[in-house]
């Protein structure tokens, strides 16, 4: 059981670990040994996982996300096996956590009128430095 809110505790059956062999530093002993951890969860089928947090989930234009809408973490910050598939499964918590708060809805708001009158005057001041740039060229 993985918990990820005191209403959200994901099963270990939804969860599909797979070892690969990790890259980077380890001499020969890297060739044989499967460090890397890929850690995969359905978003779009989980039955554990409530539809707000779901839909939220699928909105997110994240690239683990695939198309069939399975979640897809690969870990393979450290050497040791054990402690790549404890950083994935954080990793999947940290995800699922982030989409449990519903976003704020934005309150459109008008410019202030000093805003608009300092944008207007930082156009002209800028068009003015262009017009001396332009008068002082000569064409020789």
């Amino acid at each position: 059981m993985l918990p990820v809110s005191p209403s959200i505790v994901l099963p270990e059956s939804e969860l599909v670990v797979r070892f690969l062999r990790a890259d980077g530093p380890g001499g020969q002993h890297v060739n044989r040994t499967e460090s890397a951890v890929e850690l995969r969860f359905d978003v779009l089928n989980s039955p554990s996982l409530p539809d707000d947090v779901r839909a939220r989930l699928l909105a997110r234009r994240d690239r683990r996300l695939t198309d069939e809408g399975v979640l897809v973490i690969q870990a393979r910050r450290f050497r040791d096996q054990g402690r790549n598939r404890d950083d994935a499964r954080e990793r999947l918590v940290d995800i699922l956590r982030g989409a449990l708060q519903a976003p704020k809805k934005r309150i459109a708001t008008k410019p202030t009128r000093a805003s608009k009158q300092r944008r207007l005057e930082s156009k002209q001041s800028r068009a003015k430095l262009k017009q001396t740039r332009s008068r002082s060229w000569s064409h020789e």
